[in-house]
Formats: structure tokens, C-alpha cells, sequence
């Protein structure tokens, strides 16, 4: 049981790592990014090429591949996002779109790289043996990366002028206009660290399992399990969130098969909804 238990840590940072960039965007624009878990693949892939195919350090393709990730969030918003909120989209237009990227940028993955699992250049470790309970370092280091960043986004929002102008948005755009605050370059900012944070996590992601084109496909559930039960638009409550997932799919592996894992996520996501929609954190904002 400490060894489900420790997976589940590891899985529920990286999960919640990936939730937070989701629920901020929710949080600024109202509507759910479908596209956002096939962006944890995207930043892997960059990573991949990075590190396993230009022979760059992985701590420093890592960053790289943030960077990457965060920009081509930003050029998406530019392209795509500004433009449908200049025409005052309707949320099934948005979703719909998000969908349609989700494919596009899965597709053109597959185009690239191939449907074959791929694997960061790291030399094979013995993990580290104690209390009958095996952790690996790449477990260590994506836990340790994982809080990591997510203590370096607690002090982004609640210590910076950024982040409490995205604080400020996410509460209320209109007003938040009205107080001088410029909308546009913050949503900006908000995409770039949302889709970086999803990079971030799939890089995570792909160290804990192996890389490949749907690995999006199964954080995303999770992802919205975890949103949906910290409170929709807090990064605090994904934070939590994904956790409480991440703990509930391994120690669900006491009674139930391996492939219902993601049933678990489902099932925790259902039952929030009927029983307390507003989430643990009721939704409140950063």
C-alpha cells in the first residue's frame, strides 16, 4: 500500500501541475480547453527532440521546451483565441475549436514523429530501496519538479504584478478593464504559462511512463476530475485536486483491475458534480 501510495503522489503533482494551467484558463475565459492535454505531448515531443535527438542537457531542454510550449500558446492566442473573443464567441464555438486543435496538434505529431513510444537519453538508475517501497529518480525528480513549480506559481500570483492582475481578470474582466489593468497582454501571459505548465507536466509525464502521441489522452480526464473537485477557475483547488486523483486511481488498484483507473477519475468526477458542483474550494479564484 506505501508503494500505491507514493505513485499516487508522484501521479497526482504531475496531474495537478497540468490542471492548474487548465483551470486558469477556464478561470479568464470561461470555457474548457480541450486541446490543453494534447499540449503535455507536444512539450514532451519538444523535449524528446531536445535532449534525445540534438544531444542537449535535459534540464536545460526541459526548459527549452517550456519556453516552446508557452510561446506557441501565446501565437495561438494571437491566431485563434483573440480573434473569436473580438467576435464575442459563443462557448460551444470555443469548445469546438479547442476540440479541433486537440486533433490538429495530436495528428501532427503522429505526422512527425510516428505512433511509436519514444524515450528521453538518460542513463538506467536503480531506484532507491527503503520501508519495502521502491522510488525511482525519475518519480523523485518529476515530485520534487512538480511542487516545485507549483510553489514558484504561488508566488507568482500573489507576489507580482502579473499575477495579481490575472487574479484581478479572473474575478472580473470587465471590472478589472475598468481598473486599468490591460486585458489582452495578461490573457496573454496566462497562456503562456498555461500552456508551459502542460508542457511542463508531459516532459514529467514522459519521464514517469514513456512519450507518446496520446499521452495527452489519458491525463485529460484526470485533469478535469481534478479541476472540477478543487473548484473550477482556483489553481489552489487543482492543486489539491490533483492529488486527491493521482491518490485515488493507484490506491484503487487494491480492489479493482488496472484498467479502471480512469473509471475512478470518472466516477469522482460525476459525484462532485451531483453532490457539491462548486467544488472543495467553491470555485473561488486565486
Amino acid at each position: 500500500m506505501l508503494q500505491l501510495i507514493v505513485n499516487g503522489i508522484v501521479l497526482g503533482s504531475i496531474i495537478a501541475l497540468a490542471a492548474i494551467g487548465l483551470t486558469m484558463v477556464y478561470g479568464v475565459l470561461n470555457f474548457a480547453n480541450f486541446s490543453h492535454a494534447d499540449f503535455l505531448a507536444f512539450g514532451a515531443y519538444i523535449a524528446f527532440v531536445l535532449n534525445a535527438v540534438l544531444g542537449i542537457n535535459l534540464i536545460l531542454s526541459f526548459f527549452i521546451a517550456i519556453a516552446i510550449s508557452g510561446a506557441i500558446g501565446v501565437l495561438l492566442d494571437f491566431l485563434v483565441w483573440k480573434p473569436m473573443r473580438k467576435k464575442n464567441a459563443d462557448l460551444v464555438s470555443l469548445i469546438i475549436i479547442s476540440i479541433g486543435l486537440a486533433l490538429i496538434v495530436r495528428n501532427s505529431i503522429i505526422f512527425i514523429w510516428g505512433g511509436s513510444t519514444r524515450n528521453f537519453d538518460l542513463p538506467v538508475r536503480k531506484g532507491i530501496e527503503m520501508l519495502g517501497i521502491t522510488v525511482t529518480h525519475n518519480q523523485l525528480i518529476g515530485m520534487g519538479t512538480a511542487i516545485l513549480f507549483m510553489v514558484m506559481l504561488h508566488y507568482f500570483l500573489k507576489h507580482t504584478k502579473m499575477g495579481k492582475a490575472m487574479r484581478a481578470i479572473s474575478d472580473d474582466i470587465n471590472l478589472a478593464r475598468v481598473s486599468g489593468i490591460d486585458a489582452d497582454k495578461v490573457i496573454m501571459w496566462m497562456w503562456f504559462v498555461g500552456i508551459g505548465l502542460a508542457g511542463a507536466a508531459g516532459i514529467l509525464y514522459g519521464l514517469e511512463t514513456t512519450i507518446r502521441p496520446n499521452m495527452g489522452w489519458f491525463l485529460i480526464l484526470p485533469m478535469f476530475a481534478a479541476v472540477i473537485l478543487g473548484g473550477i477557475g482556483n489553481p489552489y483547488g487543482a492543486m489539491v485536486g490533483g492529488m486527491v486523483i493521482g491518490l485515488s486511481q493507484e490506491l484503487s488498484l487494491l480492489i479493482l483491475p488496472s484498467e479502471y483507473k480512469m473509471g475512478v477519475s470518472l466516477a469522482i468526477m460525476i459525484l462532485v458534480l451531483l453532490f457539491k458542483p462548486e467544488g472543495l474550494f467553491k470555485g473561488t479564484k486565486a
